[in-house]
């Protein structure tokens, strides 16, 4: 592990309790939830993490525990140093605590994710659908989404394609 990395990954375990491991040089900490906001402070006033870059989730099924995993990545440009965060969520009560008092670009993240995934980020300023309609029922990258398929028309199937498709006046 590069040693820049090591008075870091030494305050994520003693002081947050987290698990941290590393992979080909990446460094990554499994976060309890209810350390994120603690945690994502002290990585940004302490070891000049200044950019939340990503936020996003994984969906690992109904019948995984936890069944999400909220992934935090931070970047130090000072540094040159990345690290991400990921905080387990359960399926049943799907919240994590807003990282917009930290990081003001978790706004929109934030609301991606909840449109997405359903993850709801208590104590969000806005918390709305941002890419999907209002009225929309459910959230498309939950693995329990219905899949919808539409065949692509290519040159061998155009009759078959033209076929299926509604007939009448627009």
């Amino acid at each position: 592990m590069d040693k820049q990395f090591q008075a870091i990954v030494q305050m994520l375990e003693k002081d947050f309790g987290a698990e941290v491991s590393e992979f080909c040089g990446e460094v990554q900490a499994v976060l309890p939830a209810e350390n994120l906001v603690a945690a994502s402070q002290k990585l940004r006033d302490k070891f000049e993490f200044a950019l939340l870059s990503t936020i996003t989730a994984t969906d690992y099924g109904l019948e995984e525990s936890p069944r999400f995993h909220v992934v935090y990545i931070f970047n130090s440009l000072s540094k040159n140093l990345q690290l991400m965060v990921r905080v387990p969520v359960d399926g049943e009560n799907s919240t994590i605590p807003t990282l917009t008092v930290v990081y003001k670009n978790a706004n929109w993240r934030e609301r991606e994710l909840w449109d997405m995934f359903g993850i709801t980020a208590e104590g969000h300023p806005d918390l709305r659908r941002i890419l999907m309609p209002d009225d929309w029922d459910g959230y498309p990258l939950r693995k329990d989404y219905p899949l919808g398929y539409e065949e692509p028309q290519f040159t061998f199937n155009f009759e078959e394609i033209d076929l299926s498709k509604p007939k009448g006046e627009f």
